[in-house]
């Protein structure tokens, strides 16, 4: 069965996983500490010829494989708020975004879908949770599902019970302020089986799989 699933959600020691205020020109919003850790080639599968293959590369390549579809929230897409502005704007990702997929933004505002010569295809959806999974697995023509983020968007698709397998990279660093990961997600955690391994970068992956109540 195709499995939905979150890859490379970045998080702070405290908890957080994005700042909490996105403009362009602060796309993660203050939470930029979560990112300077990584290589954004590999996890877009661009990677370095010559590169030695590391615990972390290893684990963050995992991004794309077998993936049909991608599930993002609106912040993820851009700063915009309310209706959409008519101002061309195409996602942070330029002419060629890496996703290769049909990706469903979730957005209360209706827009135009913007398609790109590679594959990619931003469609704007209005749903539950529920809603919008189903019209993202008919997309995935029988391949995964990943919930791309940001962290509002994986919560309330955690909260619905959705998540098959999630990757989480604990970050050495403190935010103290941002979008939390777990707030309103007590007891999460007994529906996975959770896996931990810490790289020599002193990054910890967490590999979280639900478990089987059949």
């Amino acid at each position: 069965m195709p499995r939905t699933r979150i890859h490379n959600m970045n998080i702070s020691l405290d908890g957080y996983a994005a700042g909490d205020h996105v403009t362009f020109d602060a796309p993660i919003g203050g939470a930029e500490r979560l990112f300077t850790w990584f290589d954004g080639r590999v996890i877009h599968g661009v990677d370095k010829v010559d590169a030695p293959v590391t615990l972390d590369r290893a684990l963050t390549s995992m991004w794309g494989q077998g993936i049909g579809a991608e599930v993002m929230g609106r912040r993820k897409f851009g700063p915009q708020t309310g209706d959409w502005p008519d101002d061309g704007w195409r996602g942070w990702w330029g002419d060629e975004p890496p996703f290769h997929t049909p990706v469903f933004v979730m957005s209360h505002h209706p827009h135009p879908t913007i398609d790109f010569s590679n594959g990619t295809s931003f469609r704007f959806v209005d749903g539950s949770p529920h809603e919008v999974l189903r019209q993202a697995q008919e997309a995935a023509g029988g391949l995964d599902v990943r919930i791309g983020g940001g962290p509002s968007i994986v919560r309330q698709f955690l909260q619905a019970d959705l998540i098959d397998f999630m990757h989480l990279v604990i970050v050495p660093v403190t935010l103290g302020r941002g979008v939390s990961l777990w707030e309103g997600a007590s007891g999460v955690e007994d529906r996975f089986t959770v896996e931990s391994v810490t790289s020599p970068s002193g990054l910890t992956h967490q590999l979280w799989n639900k478990k089987d109540h059949g």
